[in-house]
């Protein structure tokens, strides 16, 4: 697996990737999806698998309470690829822009019934920091999790 940042050519493979992960309700529009990948602050971090894309993973950031956050808008990896990886590398690619921003936090919604996302994110390090009723379509339930990514000033230094 090949990772590498986005670039304006891949949209096509991109949303084709969004189409196959989320049915609808539950997909981001094709508008709000191109906002997420050209935004100024955040980055978006492609999987190729032999060439083709096998996955996508777009972290935003923003400036909040005088501290940069960093927040996971979504992490897809094509079904027939999962169990390979792609998930973590993707995780730890928009980990690493996020601390590269000067980001303080990175933080992140889950579907409540997804246990293999939830499992990931335990793994790398991010803390369960609250429940949302009814975040998703359908009224499903969201995890908020939260990953400090710098160390405080005077500990362990």
């Amino acid at each position: 697996m090949h990772y590498r940042l986005y670039q304006p050519d891949d949209f096509a493979a991109l949303y084709a990737i969004e189409e196959v992960c989320f049915q609808p309700p539950f997909r981001f529009g094709r508008r709000y999806m191109r906002q997420l990948v050209d935004g100024r602050n955040g980055a978006t971090w492609v999987a190729e698998d032999g060439g083709k894309m096998a996955g996508f993973s777009v972290v935003e950031w923003t400036m909040r309470s005088g501290e940069t956050r960093a927040y996971v808008q979504t992490i897809e990896v094509l079904p027939e690829l999962r169990g390979r990886g792609a998930g973590r590398e993707l995780l730890e690619h928009v980990e690493r822009s996020a601390a590269d921003a000067g980001a303080a936090s990175l933080w992140l919604h889950v579907d409540e019934s997804n246990a293999s996302a939830i499992r990931l994110y335990e793994k790398h390090g991010f803390l369960r920091a609250g429940r949302e009723e009814h975040y998703y379509a359908e009224g499903r339930g969201a995890l908020l999790y939260r990953k400090p990514l710098r160390k405080a000033i005077g500990v362990d230094q």
